[in-house]
């Protein structure tokens, strides 16, 4: 269909920005299938916030911490558009050709009736996303007249002057601005009609164009002070206002790992644990600035960094296959700490912190997976003399040479059962987490020496 008698002919009904993504909602839901795919630990809470906001048309605003998913949250609302809409050919604001709102769009319809040409646009060019910085302009959302039209002969009265900024030109689609408190305060000012009249003004004029545009935005409850804030009056014109969290339960927080972290190497499910654990540690710790929260992407580069060292080991050392172990873990926080921040009396004791609560976390991770395994044996060993060597650059085939021999007892394979080991990697990172919960439950002892660790 590529006219505007064609898609009457058809029967094509046009359907305001809210209702469709109302009904689309709704179908979804009755559907039994996922509006907000690749979301964790939300599902209970957050979630359904935004639906009962979405099905009362309401314009949202997201607050929360860094790193809790407000703006995947944002760009998954894409997916409640129709697939492929149709525009009046050529039109600035892509409108639709039932509806034309512009100067321009409304005389071209004049002019051609039936035969006015159509486009057609996909969701994904419907979304809108803006950072708010301070030096955003209110031509940058809004609009300005544009000095070329006017060379051009056009008079300054003439609406045609007018280049049209974010939010217009987001017309009948979502239009996002991330880290709203940044935005200057007269800025600010400037959402006011546009989000309560659906107009726009620009340098005295008034154009009383029907924007059809659902406002989105996210912001952290801490730039209310610490950068900036939201006037009142725009506040208010948000019909929802809704908190995020991080997950709150582990496996959704492992979740969120194994979707976002891209793995250079197989990184097993007990490291993944481990970091999880590590990272709920730290925004329980009051030695963190709870604040400023601790990222999910701490976690997600806290894998790929132990992947990374993997794959640099058996690079180096010739291992037909890529596996991080517990040794890897150090490397990891040499790294991210500086994607804490840490309250002002910790000055000085970060590393210890954060090794202490990854030890803290490790050691929660053998609980669970190993809870029950008699280890007796392998610490007699060791008791007896016996030592074991690890490191970051030790293969798996010379870490698993050179444990202690058991006699017949099959506890190496029993601790790879309980790992789902099937490689000599991931059983020399099965065995290597066994010991270290012996040392840090004080069985055995451990001595690290640059890059090379002994238990004994």
């Amino acid at each position: 269909m590529s006219t505007v008698g064609e898609l009457r002919a058809a029967g094509y009904q046009h359907q305001p920005l809210r209702t469709e993504m109302r009904e689309n909602l709704l179908a979804k839901l009755r559907a039994g299938e996922d509006p907000w795919p690749g979301l964790h630990g939300l599902e209970d809470t957050v979630i359904p916030q935004i639906e009962r906001a979405l099905i009362a048309g309401h314009d949202i605003v997201l607050l929360g911490e860094r790193g809790q998913g407000k703006t995947r949250l944002l760009r998954t609302m894409v997916g409640l558009l129709d697939e492929w809409t149709p525009v009046i050919s050529g039109s600035e604001l892509g409108e639709h050709p039932y509806e034309p709102v512009t100067h321009a769009s409304q005389a071209a319809a004049a002019m051609y009736g039936d035969d006015l040409r159509v486009s057609w646009k996909h969701r994904d060019e419907r979304y809108a996303e803006k950072l708010a910085t301070p030096d955003t302009s209110v031509a940058d959302l809004i609009g300005d007249v544009d000095p070329m039209k006017v060379a051009e002969g056009r008079s300054l009265g003439d609406p045609e002057t007018i280049h049209f900024g974010l939010v217009p030109r987001s017309h009948r689609g979502i239009v996002a601005i991330n880290e709203l408190p940044d935005l200057a305060e007269r800025i600010q000012v400037a959402m006011l009609n546009v989000m309560e009249e659906r107009d726009v003004q620009i340098r005295g004029y008034v154009l009383r164009l029907p924007l059809d545009v659902l406002v989105v935005a996210s912001a952290n409850p801490e730039d209310y002070t610490n950068r900036g804030r939201i006037i009142t009056p725009l506040k208010d014109r948000f019909g929802a206002e809704i908190r995020t969290h991080y997950p709150l339960e582990l496996d959704a927080e492992m979740a969120v790992i194994r979707q976002e972290a891209h793995l250079v190497a197989e990184v097993p499910e007990h490291l993944l644990e481990i970091l999880a654990r590590f990272t709920r540690n730290l925004r329980a710790s009051s030695s963190v600035d709870q604040r400023s929260g601790v990222s999910a992407r701490f976690a997600i580069a806290g894998a790929e960094t132990v992947a990374a060292a993997a794959l640099h080991r058996a690079t180096r050392q010739g291992e037909d296959q890529a596996v991080a172990r517990v040794v890897d873990l150090e490397t990891a926080v040499d790294v991210l700490g500086g994607k804490i921040e840490f309250e002002s009396g910790e000055e000085g004791r970060e590393s210890e912190v954060l090794t202490h609560l990854l030890r803290t976390a490790v050691a929660e991770t053998v609980r669970q997976r190993l809870r029950g395994l008699d280890l007796a044996l392998l610490v007699d060993a060791i008791e007896a003399g016996a030592m074991v060597t690890t490191g970051e650059q030790v293969p798996a085939r010379e870490f698993l040479a050179g444990l202690p021999v058991l006699g017949e007892s099959e506890l190496y394979t029993d601790i790879g059962d309980r790992l789902d080991a099937t490689s000599d990697g991931e059983l020399a990172g099965a065995i290597e987490l066994a010991l270290e919960g012996l040392y840090l439950a004080r069985k055995i002892g451990k001595d690290t020496d640059g890059s090379e660790t002994v238990y004994g």
